[in-house]
């Protein structure tokens, strides 16, 4: 896909969630992955051209597993090609999940001590929001974990407000399809950084792939109807909670 394909969906899902205001300033969680240096790129597009002047930044997070040196170094010469400055903190989060805690099952924990880091990093450099990654097929796994692990109905929201840091939560890859992401930072030949988490491709979330993509192989639409049927108010048919007049 090119550039201005990608960039559709992107602005149309900044324009209907109000995503990017005026003045903003904007970190990026770059953990070097496809989805996030993605994401990078498109922000530092769509900056070129959006109606509302913000500033982009960009911060990685080093869990402690070990990144490859030459690879970082590509990342920083990619992201002063950008015009971005990017700041790589160092954690122990990897000690924390593996070796102190063993979690069996680490994303949860792990997420959420990355997202602390990332809150830190965004206040430090006075940013106002934290744009993040997730596309569409993590909003659907995200919500058949949530239904089948958790028994709720639930996924994350294209934005929202953490009290506690101070700092709004923004998803811009929101209508973005993690296939169509994927062969446009091969084409682009982004400077990835090889995953070191010992957990990586053996997770729930990796289970709840398969499982949808084996669904759409029986049916080729399944993802896109399910989509529209989560954020579409109108299509919600379910009943009301005991007790309760709709």
């Amino acid at each position: 896909m090119t550039t201005q394909q990608m960039l559709s969906p992107f602005r149309r899902a900044i324009t209907d969630f109000k995503l990017i205001e005026a003045g903003d300033r904007v970190a990026v969680g770059l953990s070097g992955g496809k989805d996030s240096l993605t994401l990078l790129y498109l922000l530092a597009a769509f900056r070129r051209f959006s109606p509302q002047p913000f500033e982009l930044y960009a911060f990685t997070v080093d869990m402690g597993l070990g990144f490859l040196e030459e690879e970082v170094a590509a990342l920083r010469a990619w992201c002063g090609e950008l015009e971005v400055p990017l700041r790589i903190e160092r954690t122990d989060i990897g000690q924390i999940l593996f070796e102190i805690r063993r979690e069996k099952n680490p994303c949860s924990l792990c997420s959420k001590l990355r997202r602390g880091a990332l809150n830190g990093l965004a206040r430090s450099a006075g940013c106002n929001k934290l744009a993040l990654g997730h596309h569409r097929d993590d909003f659907l796994e995200t919500f058949f974990l949530s239904l089948i692990y958790e028994g709720r109905l639930s996924s994350f929201a294209p934005k929202s407000f953490m009290s506690r840091a101070g700092i709004t939560l923004i998803r811009p890859m929101l209508y973005l399809e993690e296939k169509n992401i994927r062969a446009y930072a091969a084409e682009q030949q982004f400077p990835l950084l090889h995953n070191p988490c010992p957990a990586n491709h053996f997770t729930r979330r990796e289970f709840m792939k398969d499982l949808l993509a084996d669904l759409q192989k029986e049916i080729p639409f399944a993802k896109e109807r399910i989509f529209g049927a989560l954020i579409s108010p109108e299509r919600d048919n379910l009943p009301g909670r005991p007790g309760r007049e709709d």
